[in-house]
């Protein structure tokens, strides 16, 4: 007989419950996050278990590689998808685990992406240089502020990364303007080192990924973009077609309509962060070095305004990303933006 195995995970605890096929429970436990724990539960069964789903939001990379790595089937819930009958008096964990039975049961779990646990650590790294990026940025803006709020001088970006801690120092009379100013130099120095650090890894590991280079044929997209998609994508086989990947990047209008009627917005941060930001970047230099490109834009712009046409751009970008990744085909303009000179 098999048996279906739902694990809601949580930050501090996962709730299991096991089903048969029958729809029969058979037995649910409140766990704490400890593989071996979970382990011990699942294993008088493990010949009958035919898969386990984990729900979880954030925090399960550990359980699904443990699970795989003692040959259990797992699949990752999606809970974006999944919707219990709002009638529903009480839910709870329980009650959690075992609709995500129920529907394996079914065969109707909605279930997400399981991104390769190989490539996983260096996409992460990835973002976490944003994050340094970000804080860079806001030390930079703090400093430039500094400057203009005492001095009543604006000084260029450029002077402001090749400044140093003295040279900042000396620009201010009062002591605490002057740590100040000598602690954000230094700051920035030491993330900028950190951030260099981090490409150069990431790069080393990436390098001889096709995608990676093919993806940045696409005009506006140069090696950070390029690393982001490619590392936010990992494979584009996994997306049906252009369409699909340009939803996930949040480039689609996101509408509610009954009768030619607006009725409302559905779920608009449904997609990748990350690759909505890259194909946005990705228009803004697009429209600054590439004529096709610019002419779409301008377009757009005439009949919208520039926030739509940006993201429309993007839009464009995007579905022909997918399609470089996916067939290993060059970028062609005449293809993305039709006929005429490219």
């Amino acid at each position: 007989m098999k048996i279906m195995t739902g694990i809601d995970l949580h930050s501090n605890n996962a709730l299991c419950g096991l089903m048969d096929e029958n729809g029969k429970r058979i037995l649910h436990k409140k766990l704490p996050c400890d593989l071996p724990a979970i382990l011990k539960v699942l294993e008088p069964y493990k010949t009958q278990i035919a898969q386990v789903a984990v729900e979880s939001t954030y925090n399960w990379y550990w359980l699904v590689d443990g699970l795989e790595d003692h040959g259990y089937p797992v699949v990752l819930a999606n809970p974006a998808r999944m919707h219990q009958y709002d009638g529903l008096k009480h839910t709870d964990d329980v009650s959690d685990a075992y609709f995500l039975c129920e529907l394996m049961r079914l065969g109707i779990l909605p279930t997400s992406h399981l991104y390769h646990r190989q490539t996983r650590p260096v996409r992460d790294l990835l973002r976490r240089r944003m994050l340094l990026v970000q804080l860079r940025t806001s030390l930079i803006l703090s400093f430039k502020s500094l400057n203009e709020r005492t001095l009543g001088q604006r000084v260029p970006l450029a002077r402001v990364k090749a400044m140093s801690i003295e040279e900042a120092q000396a620009r201010f009379t009062a002591p605490a303007d002057q740590l100040l100013s000598g602690e954000q130099i230094g700051l920035m120095g030491h993330l900028q080192e950190s951030i260099t650090k981090i490409e150069k890894h990431i790069v080393e590991a990436t390098k001889e990924w096709k995608i990676f280079q093919r993806v940045q044929d696409v005009p506006g997209i140069g090696k950070i973009l390029g690393l982001t998609i490619a590392l936010e994508t990992g494979d584009p086989q996994r997306f049906a077609d252009a369409g699909h990947f340009a939803s996930y990047c949040r480039c689609v209008k996101s509408i509610r309509q009954s009768n030619s009627k607006k009725k409302g917005e559905n779920n608009r941060k449904c997609g990748n962060r990350y690759l909505a930001w890259a194909y946005v970047e990705a228009a803004h230099f697009a429209c600054q070095h590439d004529a096709p490109c610019r002419r779409y834009y301008d377009r757009k712009k005439q009949k919208t305004n520039p926030v739509i046409a940006t993201k429309a751009l993007a839009c464009k970008l995007a579905k022909a990303s997918w399609h470089v990744m996916h067939d290993d085909a060059p970028y062609d303009a005449r293809r993305v933006f039709g006929g005429g000179p490219a």
